[in-house]
This record gives structure tokens, sequence and C-alpha cells, in this order.
């Protein structure tokens, strides 16, 4: 749960006279909202294309996907709760091992708003060949 404090400012006028003087009084209220903020996967086509190439890794990439939308991620030590063998490269940037560890998904992750970013999947031997803190998204459909 995410709480939202957001501040409103009602202004009640409240005109006292005397003699020829009137006071306006401002009130500020502080209200509080709970709300349940889903967590924001983006590029879901980027894993539908790997499990296209990878059709083994499709159940647990599903899998994956389902429990990051339901995630109520706050930082990277509510996600190591949750996944113990991920690594975290940096404040947003993190591995997944996926299927066994035979895939790895790398993913940078927006906190604060919620968000995750898919920025690439594939093997655990073209894992080794890459530089995961350093690789950037790159876009396989051009238009």
């Amino acid at each position: 749960m995410t709480h939202l404090t957001r501040v409103y400012s009602a202004i009640y006028h409240v005109y006292l006279i005397f003699g020829r003087l009137h006071f306006s009084l401002h009130v500020t209220k502080l209200v509080t909202f709970f709300v349940y903020l889903r967590v924001r996967v983006i590029a879901v086509k980027t894993l539908k294309e790997n499990w296209r190439v990878f059709p083994q890794a499709k159940q647990a990439l599903l899998a994956w996907y389902e429990e990051a939308e339901t995630a109520g991620w706050n930082n990277p030590n509510d996600l190591k709760q949750q996944y113990r063998n991920a690594s975290i490269l940096t404040d947003k940037r993190v591995v997944f091992n996926i299927h066994g560890n035979t895939f790895r998904l790398i993913v940078d992750i927006e906190y604060r708003l919620k968000i995750v970013f898919i920025i690439w999947f594939g093997t655990h031997k073209n894992y080794d060949k890459i530089d995961a803190k350093k690789i950037v998204y790159a876009k396989t459909n051009k238009k």
C-alpha cells in the first residue's frame, strides 16, 4: 500500500466585523489517501518476442510478469525479500534468474513510480558476453 499525501487548501472566510475591520482566516487541510498502485511493466512486447524465440522460457516469464505486476517493491531490499537470487547491480538495475538460471532478465526499476522497464533477456551464456550495468534497451521492431 502506498500512502499519498496531498495538501488541499480550503479557504474559509470568517468575517469578524468590529467597527470597520474584518478578518479573513485561511485554513489548510492535510488529507491522506491510501492508494494501491499496481506495478507497470514497460516493453512487455519484448518478453513476448523472447518467448517466441525461447518457448521453454514462456511459463517462467509469464510467472515473473504476474508477480512483478502485483509486487509492492519500494526499494531493492523489498525485492530481495521476494527474489533472493536476484542480483541488484545498481539502485535501479536488477538481474533476475529465469527458468532455473537458464535465462537472465535485466530490468530497470523506478520504485517510486512503480515502473519496471524490460532492458534485456537472453541465455545465461549470452549474458556472460554483455556488461549488464551498461546495456541499454534496443528496440527490436523498428517502425
